[in-house]
């Protein structure tokens, strides 16, 4: 009876193999193969599906390029493997916790309401653009649908995590990814230009790598200012040494203008403040004598380029045309938000805007933006209010990393659409939901040991 319901299930599983070869191109079958691989394992174990999530991160390639009637990004709409995953691991997480109704859906944080109040915002300025005109339906439904998958990141993260191991063993995960771009990235210098992830395609995306190694590295600079484990450190300090080539070589000058906060934040924060503070501003006043001419050149571009058509002058300071173009584009997006003040244009209804805050204020309003900033300010005020919390030398050095990181995010984001890049919101919501789970694991591992102690006890009485 086995073998012959094996038969039957194989000459069906054949035909249907038959047909989809027959009918659809190699690339469409090897990513419905793929997502039905990783929605079985991610079904079967959410875990699992995190980890292949946090190495598709920086480690997957393009999937599709395509150009987009009115969007607003001026370089058509990108798809990597990760968007991909993410979305069916997404979708996994939501059918497991349809089927076992106790693990339930969304975990009361302290983020929920402000992550509520932008994707509302988000939702809501981009279907009065698309009923008015001003935003192409499929472009404007693409974008914010990837904003909310990062938010589903965040809560993938806090629903599943049950014991500091976890955290642990996501954090090993996170900073393997990085340390393996690094060495990628390492491997391009010698070839000249400017570093950028792997798999960026033909043209590569500097800016953005240089603000995803600011992120990780700074978050383990915190782990190896507090942790109070020697391999800890050992291992934070070899991380950040392989980072720092790859991030000076992506010649990003809002990555380098970012690291300067994130330092004093990150110095301020330690227990040896004065000691550290010092030496980030004596390090940062000699720096020029050892950085490498590259770097130096492409700082000091900003202000000696060669006259040219389109560059904005300051008194006596001439800037070169990228910036110059920048700090135009800031102007026309304030003028363009006049037009509509509370709810703007819509998520991709106005013109590229390279610039996170005022492409916030443009696409989405006074309402986008305002949910935007209260957005920061709660991950801001939940990292300080569990640092507080925290007690465990590894997860306060955790706590600020992450802050001091997010502090120089937000840098970055002046010069740069930092909080809607995939490569560095992914691993951003990572850590927030360990940030927001972390007081509580800390109870239940000091509970844990507790108990070991009065079982140890108990059974030297009983002896």
């Amino acid at each position: 009876m086995r073998s012959t319901l094996f038969i039957i299930i194989s000459f069906l599983v054949a035909l249907l193999a038959g047909y989809f070869i027959t009918q659809y191109k190699p690339t469409i079958i090897f990513l419905g193969l793929l997502a039905l691989v990783v929605f079985t394992i991610s079904f079967i174990n959410i875990e699992w599906g995190l980890y292949i999530l946090i190495f598709s991160m920086l480690l997957s390639p393009e999937i599709m390029t395509g150009g987009t009637t009115g969007s607003s990004l001026g370089r058509g709409v990108t798809l990597r493997l990760e968007d991909f995953l993410l979305a069916v691991i997404g979708l996994s997480w939501f059918a497991r916790n349809a089927v076992k109704k106790e693990l339930g859906l969304f975990l009361k944080t302290p983020l929920n309401k402000a992550i509520l109040f932008y994707a509302l915002a988000c939702i809501l300025s981009t279907g009065f653009g698309t009923m008015t005109g001003r935003v192409e339906m499929k472009t404007g439904f693409l974008f914010v649908l990837k904003y909310i998958e990062y938010f589903i990141v965040f809560f993938m993260m806090v629903n599943h995590v049950r014991n500091a191991d976890q955290i642990k063993r996501f954090l090993i995960c996170l900073f393997l990814t990085c340390f393996i771009v690094s060495i990628i990235g390492m491997l391009q210098i010698p070839g000249g230009g400017r570093v950028s992830a792997p798999f960026e395609g033909e043209i590569g995306e500097p800016n953005t790598f240089g603000g995803y190694l600011l992120f990780i590295g700074i978050v383990a600079a915190g782990l190896l200012a507090k942790a109070d484990n020697l391999k800890t450190k050992q291992i934070m300090a070899v991380l950040i040494l392989c980072s720092i080539p790859p991030f000076l070589f992506t010649q990003s000058r809002t990555s380098y203008l970012a690291l300067i906060p994130a330092l004093m934040v990150l110095g301020f924060m330690t227990d040896r403040r004065l000691i550290i503070l010092g030496v980030l501003i004596i390090g940062l006043m000699v720096s020029p004598l050892f950085l490498p001419s590259a770097v130096k050149n492409r700082i000091l571009y900003t202000f000696n380029q060669p006259e040219a058509q389109g560059q904005i002058q300051i008194g006596e300071i001439r800037l070169d045309t990228s910036t110059s173009a920048r700090l135009v584009s800031w102007k026309q997006a304030f003028q363009g938000w006049t037009q509509h003040p509370l709810l703007g244009h819509g998520v991709t209804g106005y013109g590229f805007v390279d610039a996170q805050f005022p492409r916030v204020l443009v696409e989405t309003g006074i309402l986008g933006f305002t949910a935007f900033c209260y957005l920061l300010f709660s991950i801001f005020k939940v990292t300080l209010n569990n640092l507080k919390k925290l007690k465990t030398p590894y997860f306060q050095g955790l706590g600020i990393g992450f802050f001091a990181a997010s502090v120089g995010l937000v840098v970055h984001a002046l010069g740069a659409n930092t909080f809607i890049i995939v490569r560095i919101m992914e691993p951003f919501w990572f850590f927030a939901g360990i940030i927001v789970v972390m007081p509580a694991m800390e109870r239940q591992q000091a509970e844990q040991a507790q108990e070991v102690v009065l079982r140890g006890k108990s059974l030297a009485t009983g002896s």
